[in-house]
């Protein structure tokens, strides 16, 4: 038995084509990493961006 036989075929697919589950997950943690700067979280004491009153 050789050694391609015993790999998943996702092992196979990833040296074909890349990781892309891997490289959507990094690039989606990205995007939430730069949302979490640009929308802050709520702050109760705090009011809302561009409230004036």
């Amino acid at each position: 038995m050789n050694s391609d036989s015993d790999v998943p075929i996702y092992a196979q697919l990833i040296r074909e084509r890349g990781d892309v589950p891997g490289d959507v997950r990094r690039e989606a943690e990205q995007i939430q990493r730069n949302l979490e700067r640009v929308i802050m979280p709520f702050r109760p004491n705090l009011p809302a961006p561009g409230y004036f009153r």
